[in-house]
């Protein structure tokens, strides 16, 4: 079981240099869309589509890197409010309905992208990508998203890591003092 935790989480990361990767690419194809259009007076044909489509693969790709890191926005009321043996299966439960969601979404989006591979379908613009390309991202993200949610269960069921990450003697008095003295520092 370390093993598959392991790997999933190098997998992640992965991801998640791919997906910064992807997103300093769009960034430079912005800067040469800037250029051409507004220096050279160019028209621009495929710029806004491989943005397009980096920002989007990021978002998907990078999404297993973000639930791995906790870098997701999250709303600990209920569990600081909750007590331990409550709060292990409310985060059992979410779990299990975040990894049932994430694959029948994975699930829709393979199909998605089959029927673009499969029927050669192309972008409306006049670039004309093969949308199968773009599209890939989808099932791969979603996929890797799946795997880290299993890591992420398998660590929580087994002890290997508590409830949403916080200490079983964490309340909400506590953890709101932690944050505001990470937040300030050592300001007074």
């Amino acid at each position: 079981m370390d093993t598959y935790i392991r790997t999933t989480a190098f997998l992640s990361r992965v991801a998640g240099v791919a997906a910064a990767f992807l997103i300093g690419g769009a960034v430079l194809v912005i800067c040469d869309m800037v250029i051409e259009r507004y220096i050279f007076n160019l028209t621009t044909i495929w710029q806004i589509d491989v943005v397009t489509y980096a920002i989007v693969g990021a978002t998907f790709v990078g999404s297993s890197y973000v639930l791995m890191t906790r870098g997701h926005v999250n709303v600990e009321i209920l569990p600081l409010h909750a007590g331990p043996r409550t709060r292990y299966w409310l985060a059992v439960s979410t779990a299990v309905l975040a990894i049932a969601f994430c694959v029948v979404l994975w699930v829709v989006c393979t199909q998605y992208w089959f029927q673009a591979y499969s029927e050669g379908w192309k972008s409306n613009t006049v670039w004309r990508a093969r949308l199968w390309i773009p599209y890939l991202s989808m099932p791969v993200g979603l996929g890797l998203l799946v795997l880290q949610y299993i890591a992420e269960f398998l660590a929580l069921v087994t002890g290997r890591a508590h409830p949403f990450g916080l200490a079983p003697a964490a309340d909400a008095e506590r953890f709101a003092r932690e944050q505001a003295q990470a937040a300030l520092g050592d300001a007074p």
